[in-house]
């Protein structure tokens, strides 16, 4: 899924990346929310998996708020919703809109990092993450 909401808009995975699972059903939610820190930290793109179900609903709109505490509220993210399916549906949002009632567990939800960019060309939307030769040079 990661893959193919990525393909749909461009080169949003052009550097590092990461995926976590915001299901606490296996894995402590502590452990979930240390790895949301370390991503941010790192600034790394990071894809989230099992966003949202009817029993776990605050745990995308916590993610969010870690994650705005690294990155640009201006940040681009995926929502990929049903990706290869007949009734696919991408939407192109940004950190601080992201809200958990906009998302299902048949949605990817993808976080830019701090280079990532919006850009919109007519009626097609791209985002892309540079691989970060500007701060190298």
């Amino acid at each position: 899924a990661m893959q193919a909401g990525a393909s749909r808009v461009g080169a949003m995975l052009g550097h590092d990346f990461c995926t976590v699972s915001l299901s606490d059903l296996l894995t402590p939610w502590e452990t979930i929310e240390k790895r949301i820190h370390s991503a941010g930290q790192g600034d790394f793109v990071i894809s989230f998996y099992n966003p949202v179900s009817k029993k776990r609903d605050w745990q995308l709109n916590h993610a969010r708020d870690v994650l705005l505490q690294y990155r640009p509220a201006s940040t681009p993210v995926l929502l990929g919703r049903q990706l290869t399916r007949e009734d696919e549906s991408i939407t192109i949002t940004t950190l601080d809109k992201l809200d958990a009632k906009d998302v299902d567990m048949f949605t990817l939800v993808s976080v830019g990092n701090s280079e990532s960019r919006h850009i919109v060309n007519g009626k097609k939307e791209w985002v892309y993450t540079p691989r970060g030769y500007k701060k190298k040079l």
